[in-house]
């Protein structure tokens, strides 16, 4: 795709605000500085410190742009589309609401509100001539992007997916190097290949060795994201906790199959995260995405496997990826094209098909507060998430994750139990909230779905 020719337009220059001056914000505070047909007009934080250090860190001045502390208060300040990077759920709702009710594009990096409320702000969108859309760069983008490529190349898609967020990468010693911690002896050395164990079994091996060092496969900021797929698309996951597999990339096209065919997948049209395992000297998956398709033509395969192309070892199923995910640096792409071709680069008409909730993994007392313990992963301690049908909210039916936190039990909840709205004191009242409602009505969303 030539972007160039796609998205240049002489003389017009794509004027945006932006809600949330974090590392998002600000990343894409410093890019437009080298994009001619882009004008921050407007950056808007709840902390007017954190608004002028991103300016001067950005080589800017206080006078080449607004700054508000609330988006209404933005409401003469002129602006095509807005990036919606806060972060907050609740914020990035009502942020997204008033913008749509004013005529401004969205592009939508906070996730956490999407993945309550993002099928009613599309409709909200579409009724007023709008976009709302994820963000290029950030993964359910990308996948829905390398999904709908492989769809109209004519490939059959048997499972989708991506990396987690950090590579699992194995010393010659058998030292495991994970961020910043190492763990010696970690066990892995051994199960490097599969070597005729199945790869069920060596799954289960190598999740046991990582349970042992204490390191998590599985986080919400995942499941968040798959969710948004799974809504765009139609995919789902295998198992309300998805597989997670620690995986070589080249072990993907094998991993990812039936289990008539020795895989793990239990059905089709599946979505799934996977743990990057590699060396210290092998390139990273770098956070990126994977679509398996069926090896239709085994002549056309066998040349492409040839060619270095990841092709399972039955010549059933390849597996194509996206190796990159480079946050702001490319929302660009998601911005030129919501304004000057009116079109996402995300979902075009997603759907209410899963919800993220939590299942508690420990005993929980009446009166203890769903307090996120892990801001970057947003973890509440004692909590796992999952990716279930949706449902209407309130009573007796699982509570979607972001509508749970920051809210008190009234009762206590033995461990192995999925947090239902009826177990949690009263939902504040709020934007998030509100169009949830709105959401399951529009929807018909019922219990039996």
């Amino acid at each position: 795709m030539n972007y160039e020719a796609l998205l240049s337009k002489e003389n017009r220059k794509v004027k945006v605000g932006i809600a949330g001056i974090g590392d998002f914000g600000k990343g894409l505070l410093a890019r437009s500085k080298k994009i001619p047909g882009l004008e921050i007009t407007l950056i808007c934080d709840k902390d007017p410190n954190r608004m002028l250090m991103a300016l001067s860190d950005c080589g800017m001045n206080q006078g080449e742009l607004s700054m508000v502390e609330k988006l209404e208060d933005g409401h003469d300040v002129s602006f095509d589309l807005l990036v919606e990077a806060t972060g907050n759920p609740e914020a990035a709702a009502k942020n997204a609401e008033w913008a749509l009710s004013n005529k401004k594009h969205v592009v939508m990096v906070s996730k956490e509100a999407s993945i309550v409320v993002g099928p009613i702000l599309h409709q909200m969108a579409r009724s007023n001539g709008l976009v709302i859309t994820e963000v290029e760069g950030d993964q359910p983008s990308l996948l829905i992007g390398l999904i709908s490529w492989a769809r109209t190349l004519g490939l059959k898609i048997r499972a989708a997916g991506k990396a987690s967020e950090y590579d699992f990468v194995l010393a010659e010693d058998d030292t495991l190097i994970w961020k910043e911690k190492q763990f010696n002896s970690s066990g892995l050395k051994s199960l490097w290949n599969e070597n005729g164990q199945g790869w069920k079994s060596l799954v289960q091996s190598r999740r046991q060795a990582v349970f042992e060092c204490g390191v998590p496969l599985r986080t919400v900021p995942d499941y968040c994201e798959m969710g948004l797929v799974a809504n765009a698309t139609g995919f789902i996951p295998d198992r309300p906790e998805m597989h997670t597999p620690l995986l070589r990339p080249v072990e993907l096209a094998d991993a990812f199959q039936l289990e008539s065919e020795g895989g793990l997948l239990v059905g089709e049209g599946r979505i799934d995260v996977f743990n990057c395992l590699r060396r210290e000297d092998e390139m990273s998956f770098a956070g990126g995405v994977f679509v398996i398709v069926e090896c239709d033509d085994a002549e056309t395969w066998s040349l492409l496997q040839e060619k270095g192309h990841v092709v399972a070892r039955n010549g059933r199923t390849a597996m194509l990826y996206n190796p990159q995910h480079l946050l702001g640096v490319e929302s660009t792409i998601s911005i030129l094209c919501a304004e000057l071709l009116e079109l996402p680069t995300g979902g075009l008409n997603p759907k209410p098909m899963l919800d993220l909730v939590a299942r508690t993994n420990r005993d929980f007392v009446k009166g203890e507060f769903l307090t996120i313990t892990d801001p970057h992963h947003h973890e509440v301690l004692g909590l796992q998430p999952e990716l279930v049908s949706a449902v209407p909210i309130g009573g007796c039916m699982p509570c979607p994750y972001y509508l749970a936190t920051g809210r008190s039990l009234n009762q206590d909840v033995p461990k192995g139990t999925l947090i239902q709205g009826e177990m949690l004191d009263p939902v504040p009242a709020g934007t998030l909230h509100e169009l949830r409602v709105q959401q399951d009505r529009f929807f018909k969303i019922t219990q039996t779905q």
